[in-house]
């Protein structure tokens, strides 16, 4: 697996490091995004490729290791599930219950075992997956702390394009914000990202460690990434998978629309381009576009503090007299069922 180099006094790994004038009172974290592929169509064996990379990047001193969008699950770029306007083809039906079956349901057993896994390497663990809820699947990304406990989700609230005819849409009760011993923690996923009031609801909850899990390896994404970083004053962390054509099963089992006969087994489909970003805008490690990779970089906290002193979005720049902004932030559920007590219950799990 391969790391981005910075010269250090030791052999082995490297990691991208910036000096940024750290000291005592401001503590130093080390981070890693992870570029890699999922075993399209099977998690088992996805599960264990991520115990590897997690194992990998704690030996190197990884505290906060974070995985791309979709990582367990799989995310099926190329496909359309037989769509088009006014019909489903059967094929397209097959390949959803397929995908539908390599999704996990949260709470689960997949979800014990990454909460294991934190636990075992000690790291605090951000993982995309896609969630399945009954027969609804969601782009989830899970939260565990370094102790083994899971702490949380966040569902994309607005899939893009196609991505909405597959996975259903969060609401305002999953955008957590966690305070942990190394900064408050939270996510947004892919073009989410260019939502600014979504932004503007993180930044008023503290975030810290902005993860962005994505599946968008173009270079205006870097753009959007160090955007964020200065308009938040937080680190960003984007975590992209990288992916050539023999990552996903064969045609005809599975087809990239429109592209296929084009494609070679070791075609790229996704570049990558993850980054770590810190909150004065400079890029501490990454891009990377080269291949799978541990892109990794030590994050001085006091670095947000002093980005905040210039420009705090929720703070001293903010003007709530003119501009603000309601969050919703409870579950929305289709149905309510109201007893004989009138206690109402709420069909969501």
């Amino acid at each position: 697996m391969a790391l981005v180099p910075s010269p250090t006094a030791n052999e082995g790994p490297l990691f991208a490091e910036v000096d940024m004038g750290a000291d005592a009172s401001a503590p130093t974290i080390r981070a890693t995004v992870v570029q890699a592929a999922t075993i399209f169509y099977d998690t088992p064996a996805t599960l264990d490729k991520a115990e590897r990379l997690l194992a990998e990047a704690a030996s190197y001193g990884s505290q906060l290791v974070v995985f791309p969008e979709a990582f367990i699950g799989g995310y099926p770029r190329g496909s359309n599930f037989g769509v088009t306007i006014g019909n489903r083809t059967a094929k397209g039906k097959e390949e959803f219950r397929k995908y539908h079956a390599a999704a996990i349901d949260v709470p689960g057993p997949e979800v014990d075992r990454l909460a294991a896994m934190a636990g075992k390497y000690k790291v605090y663990l951000v993982m995309g997956v896609i969630e399945r809820d009954g027969y609804t699947l969601y782009c989830t990304v899970l939260f565990f702390d370094s102790q083994g406990h899971y702490l949380g989700k966040h569902r994309k609230i607005m899939p893009t394009a196609l991505e909405r005819i597959i996975w259903g849409f969060g609401d305002g009760s999953t955008i957590p914000v966690f305070d942990t011993p190394i900064g408050k923690i939270g996510a947004a996923i892919c073009w989410e990202n260019r939502m600014p009031l979504l932004r503007t609801a993180m930044y008023a909850k503290g975030v810290e460690i902005y993860c962005a899990p994505t599946a968008d390896s173009r270079d205006v994404w870097q753009a959007s990434m160090t955007h964020i970083a200065l308009e938040g004053g937080c680190f960003v962390l984007s975590a992209n998978q990288f992916c050539r054509r023999k990552d996903y099963p064969p045609p005809p089992e599975y087809v990239f629309s429109g592209t296929e006969e084009d494609l070679l087994p070791d075609s790229v489909v996704c570049a990558g381009g993850s980054v770590i970003i810190s909150p004065s805008g400079a890029v501490l490690a990454g891009p990377n576009y080269d291949g799978e990779a541990l892109i990794s970089a030590d994050l001085d906290l006091g670095e947000i503090v002093r980005a905040k002193f210039d420009f705090d979005v929720v703070g001293h720049y903010s003007r709530p007299e003119i501009l603000s902004l309601v969050v919703k932030d409870h579950p929305m559920s289709p149905v309510s069922f109201t007893s004989a007590s009138g206690k109402a219950e709420s069909s969501n799990k």
